[in-house]
C-alpha cells in the first residue's frame, strides 16, 4: 500500500524525489511501529489510539514537535490517498493535531552588557561622527524599543525634546508617542550638534549617512551588529534583538505588560507575553546560580 502511495506521488503528484523518501521513511517508521505494537494489525485496522501512542513514543525519545508533526503530515496524506482509491474503509489520522510547536524564545543583550557598551569610554567610542551616530542609534534602539523600519524613518520634526518623546509611525502606518529619558535626549542633542557642523542634509532625515541622505537599514543593521560584538559572543546581534532587550529590561524591572505592549506596538497582548519567558528563564539561571541547594 505505501509503494502505491509512494508511486502515486511521482506519477501523479510530482513530488521531488526527497519528499518522497522523506515519507516513503516515515510511512515505514509507522508501520514498524504499529507491528512491533501488535503483529496482527494492518493499515486498514490501525485506528487513531495507535498513532497517538505513535506521536507520544516520538515525544518521549525527544523528538523536535516539528519532526513528529512532519510524520503526522506524511500519515495524513497516505490515509487521504488511501481513503480515495478505497484502500481502506475509515482515515484515522483525519482529526488528530500534532504537538504544539513551542515559539523560541526571544535573544536579548543582558542589562550589564548594554550598560558596559553605552557608557564604555575611548575603548568603545570616539568623537567621530560615525562613532556618535552608532552609538545614538543603540540608545535609541535600547531606550525605546523601537524596530529596524521605524528608526530608519524618523525625522526631525518626530523628536520632541520639550515632552521627551519620539512620534513614531509603525506597521499599518500607526503612529504611537514613546517616552524617552535624559540620557537619550542628551545623545540625540549631542549628535545632532556634531551631524548639523558635518554634514551637509538633504533632507529632514534624523539619522543619515556621510552623504547627508536618510541612512539605510542595511547600514544601520550593521552598525548594530558590528558594536555589539563589542560586548556579545552570541551569534544574533540585529536590531531586533536590542528591541527584545528594551523589553525585556523593562519587565525585569517591574514595568507592567500592558505598558510594554502599547510601548512596543503589539496589536495583541498574547504577543508581549513571550517576554515574560524570556525574564522567568533569567529567573531560572539567577536561581540556579545564587541559592546554595539548587
Amino acid at each position: 500500500m505505501v509503494e502505491k502511495f509512494l508511486t502515486y506521488l511521482s506519477h501523479e503528484k510530482n513530488s521531488s524525489p526527497r519528499t518522497i523518501l522523506k515519507y516513503g521513511e516515515d510511512l515505514r517508521a509507522f508501520e514498524r511501529f504499529f507491528k512491533q505494537l501488535d503483529s496482527q494489525l494492518t493499515w486498514e485496522t490501525v485506528d487513531a489510539d495507535v498513532i497517538r501512542d505513535w506521536t507520544g513514543q516520538m515525544m518521549d525519545q525527544g523528538q523536535a514537535a516539528t519532526s513528529v508533526n512532519r510524520r503526522l503530515s506524511a500519515l495524513r496524506s497516505f490515509f487521504r490517498f488511501a481513503l480515495s482509491r478505497k484502500l481502506v474503509e475509515k482515515d484515522p489520522a483525519h482529526h488528530l493535531k500534532g504537538p504544539k510547536v513551542s515559539r523560541p524564545l526571544p535573544k536579548f543583550i543582558r542589562e550589564k552588557d548594554m550598560d558596559r557598551l553605552l557608557d564604555g569610554g575611548e575603548e568603545m567610542w570616539d568623537d567621530s561622527f560615525n562613532s556618535v551616530r552608532a552609538r545614538t542609534i543603540i540608545m535609541t534602539f535600547y531606550a525605546t524599543g523601537i524596530r529596524l523600519s521605524e528608526l530608519v524613518g524618523l525625522n526631525d520634526h518626530d523628536v520632541d525634546f520639550q515632552q521627551k518623546q519620539l512620534k513614531v509611525l509603525g506597521k499599518r502606518d500607526k503612529e504611537r508617542i514613546i517616552p524617552f529619558g535624559a540620557e537619550l535626549e542628551k545623545a540625540l542633542v549631542d549628535y545632532l550638534a556634531l551631524r548639523d557642523q558635518t554634514i551637509e542634509l538633504h533632507d529632514g532625515s534624523l539619522f543619515v549617512n556621510d552623504k547627508g541622505r536618510r541612512i539605510s537599514t542595511e547600514a544601520v543593521t550593521r552598525v548594530v551588529k558590528d558594536n555589539l560584538a563589542k560586548v556579545t559572543t552570541q551569534q544574533k546581534r540585529s536590531p531586533h534583538v536590542l528591541r527584545h532587550s528594551f523589553a525585556t529590561a523593562m519587565l525585569n524591572n517591574d514595568a507592567g505588560l500592558e505598558s510594554v505592549k502599547k510601548l512596543l506596538g503589539h496589536e495583541s497582548l498574547e504577543t508581549t507575553q513571550i517576554y515574560t519567558h524570556t525574564t522567568f528563564e533569567q529567573l531560572k539561571r539567577i536561581y540556579k546560580q545564587a541559592h546554595p541547594r539548587a
